[in-house]
Formats: C-alpha cells, sequence, structure tokens
C-alpha cells in the first residue's frame, strides 16, 4: 500500500493546489506511474481535461492560455530540451514544473534561463520515479532490460544509463519512503554490487544531506539480486491468476490488451486489471485457476440475480431506483465480462498448446530430483507435435540448468532434439544461457540440494501432500525472504557495502531483482506479508517479466555479444 499511496499522495499535491483547468503533461515513463495509481475519471475530477505527452505537445502550435500546464517529467536532458523549447514560444496561462526526481543545478539554470514569459509558477521534486503496480511491488519499465546479462566491455555507456536508470528509481523509493537504507547484494553478481556500490556513494556521499532523515528507528535493508541467481521462475508456466494473465496474454502497467486475442466488444479490447480498483480481482489475483473458475461462476449468479431484480421495473420508485444503482450495475456488467473473457482465454490456451501436460513435466525439473525420468519426460514432449517451440525450448532450459553438471550426454541429446523439431530456436541460446545463469554463476541454492534445512522442508512437504501439483515451485527469493526473517541471510553470499551495517531486525527490506521481477515472486512476497512475520517486504525490479521476455531479453543479450566478438 504505502508505495501506492506516496505515488498518489505526490499526484494530489500536484493537482489539488492549483485551481482551474489544467493540461497534464507527461513523458513516456511518467504516463505509466501515473496510470496505475490514477484513473481518468479521478484526473477529471481534479479538472484536467487534457492529458499530453511532451513530445507530441512540441508539434501543436495552437494556444490554449485559458489552461494551466502541469507538466510531470524525468529529469532527462531529453525532457528539459523539449520543456525549455516550450517555454520559450508558450501556449498555456501558467507552468507548474514537478520532476520525478533530483534536478541538477545546471537544469534549473537552463529552465530559468528559457521562462523570458515569466510563465513558470513553480518547479519542484516529487520522487515518484517508479511504477507501483501492487501494492508491495514495483517495476521501472527499463526498455533495454538485457543490459544487465552484458559484461561491461561490451557496451559501456549504454550499461551505464541502464545503472543510472536503477540507481534514480532507488533513490526515489527511498526519497518517498524518508528513509536510507543500509545495502547489501548479491555475491557472484556484478552488476549488482556496480548498483549497490552506487547506489550507497549517491544516498552516503554525494546527496547525503537529502537523505539523512534522523530517524531512530533502524534502518530499512535494501538487499540487491540478479535475476540470474533464478533463472528458473521466470521460465515457468504460471497456474494463480494475476501470473497466468501475464504469462499467457500480457500485462502492462496493470492494463491488458486483449485485441489479438478474442473478438471482444470494443469496450473490452483493453481491460484494467488493477487490485485498486477491482475487488473480484483484489480477492483473487493470487488464487489458483480451478478456483477462480469457481469464483467467477460465483460472481455470473450473483450478476444474474441483480440483472433478475432489475427486469423486474413496476413502480416509478422502482425506476429510479434503477436509474440511481445503474452506474454499478454497468460496472458489475464490464467486470463480470472482463473476468469471464480472461478465462474464458486462458482456457482456450490451455488446452491449444497442451500446457497443463507441459506444465506437470516443469515443476517436476523445477523441485524434484531424478535425472532419467526428468529425460524421459522431456524427450516424449519434445516429440509431442502438439507442443509448442517455445514450450519445447523452457523445457530444455529447465532440464539444462537442473543436470548442466549431471548428465552433458543426455543434455546433447537433448540439443539436438530441440534443434531438429524446433528449428527457429538454436541450442546456444540454452547454452549462452547456462554461460549467464548456471550452476557456477549462481549465489544462494536455487535446488535446495546442498542444504540439509531444505532438504528436510521438501520430506516434511512431501509428507503432508503438496496442495496443487502445478503450483508446488517456490521461487529462491521465498528462501531469501524466510533467511532476512530469521536473521540467517548469510554475509558471505550478501555483503554489505561500506561500514554500514545492521544493528538490529529491519521492520521493512526492499529485495530490487536487477534483471526483472515475475508476479509468482510478487505473490510470494504478499502472501509472506501476511504472515505478519513483524518485517514488511517491498519486491521491485527492472522490468516485469514473463517467460517470453526473459527468452527476448536472453536473445539480445547473446546477439549483442555475438555482434561484440565479432568486432573484435
Amino acid at each position: 500500500m504505502v508505495l501506492i499511496t506516496a505515488v498518489r499522495d505526490y499526484i494530489n499535491r500536484m493537482l489539488h493546489d492549483i485551481s482551474g483547468m489544467k493540461v497534464l503533461i507527461l513523458d513516456s515513463h511518467t504516463v505509466s506511474i501515473v496510470s496505475v495509481v490514477y484513473s481518468q475519471s479521478e484526473l477529471l475530477q481534479k479538472e484536467v481535461f487534457l492529458v499530453e505527452l511532451v513530445d507530441s505537445i512540441s508539434m501543436s502550435k495552437e494556444p490554449m492560455s485559458h489552461l494551466k500546464a502541469v507538466y510531470f517529467l524525468r529529469p532527462t536532458s531529453q525532457n528539459i530540451h523539449l520543456l525549455r523549447r516550450q517555454l520559450t514560444t508558450p501556449r498555456f496561462g501558467e507552468y507548474h514544473l514537478f520532476f520525478s526526481n533530483m534536478l541538477k543545478d545546471t537544469q534549473l539554470h537552463n529552465i530559468a534561463d528559457s521562462d523570458e514569459h515569466e510563465l513558470v509558477q513553480q518547479v519542484q521534486e516529487f520522487y515518484a520515479d517508479f511504477v507501483a503496480i501492487d501494492a508491495y511491488h514495483f517495476t521501472f519499465n527499463i526498455a533495454s532490460n538485457h543490459m544487465y546479462m552484458l559484461p561491461a566491455v561490451v557496451d559501456p555507456s549504454s550499461l551505464q544509463q541502464f545503472c543510472d536508470r536503477v540507481i534514480d528509481g532507488i533513490a526515489a523509493i527511498f526519497l518517498a519512503l524518508k528513509r536510507r537504507p543500509v545495502i547489501r547484494y548479491s555475491r557472484t553478481s556484478d552488476i549488482a554490487k556496480r548498483i549497490a556500490q552506487e547506489a550507497s556513494k549517491l544516498m552516503y556521499q554525494q546527496e547525503s544531506g537529502l537523505f539523512d532523515f534522523r530517524r531512530a528507528e533502524v534502518s530499512p535493508l535494501l538487499l540487491i539480486v540478479d535475476r540470474r541467481d533464478d533463472p528458473v521462475t521466470p521460465l515457468l508456466n504460471q497456474w494463480t491468476y494475476q501470473a497466468m494473465v501475464h504469462e499467457l496474454i500480457g500485462i502492462q502497467d496493470n492494463k491488458v490488451d486483449l485485441r489479438n486475442f478474442t473478438k471482444s466488444s470494443k469496450d473490452q479490447e483493453e481491460v484494467v486489471l488493477s487490485s485498486e480498483q477491482d475487488a473480484f480481482f483484489k480477492a483473487n489475483m493470487y488464487e489458483n485457476f480451478g478456483d477462480i473458475g469457481m469464483n467467477i461462476k460465483k460472481m455470473v449468479d450473483d450478476f444474474q440475480q441483480v440483472a433478475k431484480s432489475n427486469q423486474n421495473i413496476q413502480t416509478i420508485e422502482d425506476m429510479a431506483k434503477f436509474v440511481d444503482n445503474y452506474p454499478e450495475y454497468r460496472k458489475m456488467h464490464g467486470n463480470v465480462s472482463k473476468h469471464v473473457t480472461l478465462v474464458t482465454e486462458m482456457s482456450r490456451i490451455v488446452e491449444e498448446r497442451k500446457l497443463m501436460l507441459v506444465s506437470q513435466t516443469e515443476q517436476e525439473l523445477a523441485c524434484n530430483g531424478g535425472q532419467g525420468a526428468a529425460f524421459e519426460a522431456v524427450t516424449n514432449l519434445l516429440n509431442n507435435e502438439h507442443v509448442s517451440d517455445i514450450d519445447r525450448l523452457r523445457l530444455v532450459m529447465l532440464y539444462a540448468l537442473r543436470y548442466e553438471k549431471e548428465s552433458p550426454v543426455q543434455l546433447m541429446q537433448l540439443f539436438n532434439k530441440l534443434a531438429s523439431s524446433s528449428p527457429k530456436y538454436k541450442p546456444g541460446l540454452v547454452q549462452f544461457l547456462l554461460k549467464q545463469a548456471g550452476v557456477d554463476r549462481r549465489t544462494g541454492d536455487l535446488y535446495g540440494s546442498r542444504d540439509l534445512f531444505n532438504y528436510a522442508l521438501n520430506m516434511a512437504r512431501g509428507l503432508k501432500g503438496v496442495e496443487n501439483v502445478y503450483t508446488q515451485h517456490q521461487p529462491l527469493l521465498s528462501q531469501i525472504m524466510e533467511s532476512i526473517v530469521k536473521g540467517r541471510l548469510r554475509d558471505v553470499d550478501y555483503p554489505y557495502v561500506g561500514n554500514h551495517f545492521q544493528q538490529a531486525r529491519p521492520q521493512d527490506v526492499i529485495i530490487f531483482i536487477v534483471g526483472g521481477t515475475t508476479y509468482e515472486e510478487a505473490r510470494a512476497v504478499a502472501l509472506q506479508n501476511s504472515t505478519n512475520s513483524g518485517i514488511r517486504f517491498i519486491l521491485g525490479g527492472s522490468a516485469i517479466l514473463n517467460s517470453k521476455r526473459f527468452l527476448k531479453d536472453l536473445e539480445e543479450a547473446q546477439r549483442i555479444t555475438r555482434t561484440s566478438a565479432n568486432t573484435i
């Protein structure tokens, strides 16, 4: 809740104190930041009659001096350049400038120089430089997310831009929370170490005054980990509602684009899936697919009851009551058809791609031993003509990550089989994944094989019986959170930056995954927070992944690595 509230408060303060008709001008990043926490109807209530993008508004010359311009932008050189051009030939009566992060002094001077007409009323920093997807989950939506896989020598300036964006976002999170963290990072990851050290330098040296909140409580913990420590989670099919929608259809800034998937009505082409705006989704976002079907049936039944009572209009009073309740009725109708459409579409995909069959083997590869049986199961699925190319690739990757050291001969057989059955995917991509995220590169105990405690835990789980064969996998993040709660996160695996150590158990822990988060991990965080352990966890990442995005990043990193090797 805290992140959504922080961003909403910033936007409220921007819009509330400026009376009269307004135009809100955003950039391609801040439009996402605003849209996930504020609906269009709420903007209208604040007298915002127009929302424009800063680069498209530059094209327009039409004067609108009756409107007050409220700019909310990231303080990038490109945005400052566009803003200065717009101030030179102003179209609006007043300019109120808000930036989502720290402005440089030079940028401020440049804006002042361009304000010849003296129309700028205020310039402020409002630290909402992150997309608050859910109560405990944020992202930076970095398009060049594959950069984290590349060695620094390949493209130093692009890697620096990637790191700068991550550090800006992390700084904004802590400025919004009004806290300064103790920082730890994943030992085997160069990029996690680099981001941790640069973030520490910013908070404790360059901008120490800005981050000095003089608070008595224990400092929060910022733990920076690398996606490559757990490459299994983004490769798996998902069977809980939010994660499944993202895996099979795709979610962008809490919106689902259904145009390519179904012959839906005009108003169902893009639907919003937000726990803030949709009570049914909030109650069911972490539920299993089987339970969702039952719960949607109940929602449909409830709706039919309401629809039936609305048909029974006999008096003027009945009619007035119906008109009063109509907006709620419309909303309920839209909600029912939205969830029915999503579940129907996902059921079709599951059947078409035989995902129940595929997913059973995926879960076995992720959770249980038995190399011989696993090899046989993967081989059978590679031979199955109903299994899609992308599912074949994921199965071979999951097998390779699990058994890279134990069965190199069988792994080669699977590579050859993959090459012949799915020629568009070269086995080189699986080998590139092993180079990036193989057992020698990872921090933490991904499969729990070297840890007696985990062995006992799996034994206990086996005795109790797994609640659902499709959701038995636990991301590495769950182990990390458990270690933090018990005070057992090893310094040797996750060292501290500088001489800032944790004096006592933190109450707030922000875990940032360089390379992106998954909705399965967001669910693990929400479930952990519901246990009231005394620690509140918040999860963030450079992007939100599904298997398609993870593979796309992998392919792009492989392409750049090959190109740079050829140039050398």
